[in-house]
């Protein structure tokens, strides 16, 4: 059972910044994706940052030039940078790895950006 799990939520300014970490259980070479994904309070799952298997990188406008998604295939772990939070920013952060037409979620992490 491939495991994936999230952290490096908390409490921050706006202004601020965080590093979120989604640890997975094997080689994360056996992605051919992985995403971070986001829910704030009442609304769905949005997308926010991807990384291919060849380290190809994609953002929405939203966050775009203010996150920044990367992979240590070493650590099993991919990181999600995260600069510049505002109070949009606010909700439950979530990985998803792609392996073989399978997604596979961590639990998620919660970043609250709040003065």
């Amino acid at each position: 059972q491939v495991q994936l799990v999230e952290s490096g939520g908390g409490l921050v300014q706006p202004g601020g910044s965080l590093r979120l970490s989604c640890a997975a259980s094997r080689s994360i070479f056996g992605f051919s994706t992985i995403d971070w994904y986001r829910q704030a309070p009442g609304k769905q799952h949005e997308l926010v940052a991807t990384v291919t298997n060849y380290g190809t990188t994609n953002y929405p406008d939203s966050v775009k030039g203010r996150f920044t998604i990367s992979r240590d295939n070493a650590k099993n772990t991919v990181y999600l940078q995260m600069n510049s939070l505002k109070p949009e920013d606010t909700g439950t952060y979530y990985c998803n790895g792609l392996a073989s037409g399978v997604g596979y979620w961590g639990k998620g992490t919660l970043v609250t950006v709040s003065s």
